[in-house]
């Protein structure tokens, strides 16, 4: 089994919570697709594809109890579904965000780091997490081919 399965389903049963078969399709799918976000109707289709009958409120409840236990990221990109990746800590990134075709791309940046680190020093300010998203268009709604 996946190394960060096993670590999610520690932190699961560490806070008195079942690894379900339910909860355990829903990790599975995050951690099949580890670079997506996901929302809860992409979700539930996913899991009719691959046969699982789980009902969205059940898939809804999970990916909040998930967010709150740290297993799962909220994203926002500003339309009306709540997204949620997993939370890999070790691998921080922001995002880029199509407003033709909703593509999201992810990038890590060297230099953000650096700001980030110049902000903390400036200010006395202990930073303990940062969200940035570019809006624009992709390659692809842009006609030119990736």
């Amino acid at each position: 089994m996946d190394k960060n399965f096993e670590k999610f389903k520690k932190i699961l049963v560490d806070k008195d919570y079942r690894l379900t078969e339910q909860r355990k399709e829903i990790l599975k799918v995050f951690l099949k697709y580890k670079e997506k976000h996901f929302n809860a109707e992409e979700l539930s289709d996913i899991l009719k594809k691959r046969d699982e009958n789980i009902g969205l409120a059940t898939i809804y409840r999970n990916l909040e109890l998930f967010h709150r236990l740290g297993i799962l990221k909220q994203l926002d990109f500003n339309d009306a579904f709540k997204y949620y990746e997993l939370n890999l800590i070790e691998k921080h990134h922001h995002h880029l965000i199509c407003i033709n075709c909703d593509r999201i791309i992810e990038f890590n940046d060297e230099a953000l780091g650096d700001f980030e680190k110049n902000l903390e020093d400036e200010y006395g300010f202990k930073i303990k997490d940062h969200i940035i998203k570019f809006y624009g268009v992709c390659k692809k709604c842009a006609g030119e081919d990736e």
